[in-house]
């Protein structure tokens, strides 16, 4: 196979629920990373060979093909064509597997991997609502066969979680300390201009509806504490789940720029990173939300590396704990997983996230001169794509 390389990433700040970001089109969203992925990288856009695009909720404004509709509104020329990519919250880390995959086997040299995720236009459960044209009800996809499959244990990804904690041992304890140092390390990271170099400044508006540019991420709350925290309501049909040790919902895009070795020599271009090894596995479908647990061993061994070999973990904090019971069960160190805050506190806009996960980490492999970072994510469906990035 021959090597990959991201030669440029960048994202939006992600912005909270209703936030700077809620008037934007998807299309135009998307094409604003998609533009500034290629300017970055200093090429002609003519040499893309294909963007293939990360998100969950593809109906109205994310419709169609999001890819396609986001390159028309962009400055790429019509001869780029688009890919929709679909694997719940994976679906953005999905989109820079495919397009591995593409360039690894010689079918393509360029290829731009992308998420978008508007929440707050299209929030969870809007594929499964409505009515068909003719007037029948929609529909829901989880149907009989599924309950059959689960057992009868159909939970919301709430009912997930925690029967996560209650089988590691986790406490509500545990998930609010979590949740504080994410707010607490994103806050640090802000501040020290740890993501200055992968965000793009966004045009958005205020509360008042005033434009404004927006350079750093909405959903952060650096005065989160264990005390208010332990106030807050369970939430989705739970005892412990609230919204507090939950990531938030919230919008936000982000592109990466994958090159084959033969078109970085040929260009002479400076790589960020390397791909090293992908993963994709599917796990035990009543508890939806520990795929993580299983891609991470996975993607170890596909890269041919230990644990001990990764400078940095981002294990999506879809809730808390997830995370938690993927560091319990893999003996993982603290100290390196989701070192500059993880989705409870930057967010986690479900498409969109694989791909900011990945520019994060990239970004802060080069930042400590390390060498490897490992990106996964539990996903509805119970799934969880493993990669492995390796400093150029």
């Amino acid at each position: 196979m021959n090597d990959v390389y991201i030669v440029s990433a960048v994202r939006t700040p992600v912005g909270k629920k209703n936030g700077y970001l809620r008037e934007w089109k998807a299309p135009e969203l998307l094409a604003c990373v998609l533009d500034e992925v290629v300017r970055r990288a200093d090429i002609d856009p003519v040499l893309i060979d294909d963007v293939i695009n990360g998100t969950v909720y593809q109906v109205g404004e994310q419709g169609f093909t999001l890819a396609r509709m986001g390159i028309f509104a962009s400055s790429l020329p019509d001869s780029v064509p688009g890919l929709a990519i679909n694997r719940q919250c994976g679906s953005s880390l999905s989109s820079i597997q495919v397009g591995f995959g593409m360039i690894a086997s010689g079918m393509m040299d360029v290829v731009i991997a992308s998420g978008c995720e508007i929440m707050s236009k299209y929030p969870i459960g809007s594929d499964t609502d409505g009515t068909l044209p003719d007037g029948r009800p929609q529909g829901n996809p989880f149907g009989e066969f599924y309950v059959k499959r689960v057992d009868g244990k159909l939970y919301n990804q709430g009912m997930a979680a925690e029967a996560i904690a209650e089988k590691w041992g986790i406490s509500a304890r545990d998930c609010q300390e979590l949740a504080v140092a994410s707010h607490r390390k994103a806050d640090q990271a802000t501040k020290n201009g740890y993501f200055k170099k992968e965000i793009m400044p966004m045009k958005g508006l205020d509360k008042e509806g005033n434009e404004i540019i927006v350079e750093t991420d909405e959903p952060i709350r650096p005065n989160t504490n264990i005390e208010t925290l332990a106030t807050l309501d369970p939430a989705l049909g739970t005892k412990m789940i609230t919204a507090g040790i939950s990531s938030p919902v919230t919008d936000g895009s982000s592109a990466v720029m994958l090159m084959s070795e033969k078109k970085v020599k040929e260009l002479n271009m400076t790589p960020l990173a390397r791909i090293k090894a992908n993963a994709i596995v599917g796990s035990e479908a009543y508890l939806i939300l520990t795929g993580p647990i299983d891609a991470t061993p996975k993607v170890l061994k596909n890269a041919g590396l230990t644990m001990d070999d990764i400078d940095i973990f981002e294990v999506n904090e879809a809730f808390a704990p997830i995370p938690l019971a993927w560091a319990k069960e893999l003996n993982a160190p603290l100290n390196k997983l989701n070192v500059n805050g993880g989705a409870m506190a930057l967010g986690h806009p479900v498409g969109n996230s694989g791909c900011r996960l990945s520019i994060t980490a990239i970004h802060e492999l080069i930042r400590r001169e390390a060498k490897y970072a490992l990106v996964t994510l539990c996903t509805g469906g119970a799934m969880a794509p493993a990669t492995i990035f390796e400093r150029a």
